[in-house]
């Protein structure tokens, strides 16, 4: 097993691009190259910078990582809100990876807030 893989940030994130890929393979041909590959490129992002900032040394490099993954969230945020309102994602499938998503985002958040107040430790900081 590797390190990253004992992450519950990593293990939901991956639930989720893995969802996001199944997800996207309906969408229609025109968009494979727009929605389809951008809404795939953010959520794997995710999953993608929780392993690539574990690998990193310090906890400031692993939290710079984890606020990539964060952004990615928000960005796949709007893109499922946006293939669902050009009605290319149906409002079940929408709630359902929205669900995941959010479920997702907690861990990633929990694990880069942690890495920030261990910094503002060692800095002195309180």
């Amino acid at each position: 097993m590797q390190p990253f893989e004992r992450l519950e940030a990593w293990k939901v994130s991956h639930e989720l691009a893995l969802a996001v890929y199944r997800a996207t393979e309906s969408f229609p041909r025109q968009e494979l190259y727009g929605l389809t590959s951008q809404a795939r490129r953010a959520a794997l992002s995710i999953p993608t910078n929780v392993v690539e900032g574990s690998a990193k040394r310090g906890p400031a490099e692993f939290r710079r990582f984890l606020d990539i993954s964060l952004g990615s969230l928000a960005e796949l945020a709007y893109l499922l809100i946006f293939a669902r309102d050009r009605r290319v994602l149906s409002r079940e499938d929408w709630a359902e990876l929205e669900t995941l998503r959010k479920r997702s985002a907690f861990p990633v958040w929990r694990l880069y807030d942690s890495l920030r107040k261990s910094l503002k430790r060692q800095s002195g900081g309180g």
